[in-house]
């Protein structure tokens, strides 16, 4: 009789404590991949840059993440970059003014979601104009800014 209560009382806690259950329940969700990150996804591809720059990378933020060389740079010079009602990643003005200089054959092409906003760019460095607008996403587009120039 004696064993019986003892079995009784040593089963109570098992069946009034699911908490303490460590089944299938308690395992951690699978790891995120790249695509089912939320927030901002831009997929950057520069070609013609040298020195290694050249590639395609993913880029995530808000949280950052992904295969660019600098998520946490990149990230931070287009928030610096975003105003409201201006598109960060607009292309020169028709019309524009614009040196006669030339900075080389780079080119780069960024496509995605930034602010909600769908993103379909093309950089190159034909000109002044486009060389800077080239220069103020980097680190978005590798700094092909002659040393010193930075």
């Amino acid at each position: 009789m004696f064993v019986a209560v003892a079995a009784s009382v040593s089963l109570a806690p098992t069946l009034t404590a699911p908490a303490a259950y460590a089944g299938p329940l308690t395992l951690a969700p699978p790891p995120v991949r790249d695509e089912d990150q939320a927030g901002d996804h831009l997929t950057v591809t520069v070609r013609d840059a040298g020195g290694g720059k050249d590639g395609t990378y993913d880029l995530y933020c808000h949280p950052g993440g992904g295969t660019h060389p600098d998520v946490t740079g990149a990230c931070d010079a287009l928030d610096r970059g975003a105003r409201w009602g201006r598109d960060t990643f607009a292309p020169v003005p028709d019309g524009s003014v614009c040196t006669m200089q030339y900075g080389g054959t780079a080119t780069a092409h960024v496509t995605g979601v930034w602010a909600g906003r769908p993103v379909d760019a093309s950089y190159d460095r034909r000109n002044g104009c486009e060389i800077g607008r080239w220069d103020r996403m980097v680190p978005l587009l590798p700094d092909l800014r002659p040393r010193g120039q930075a």
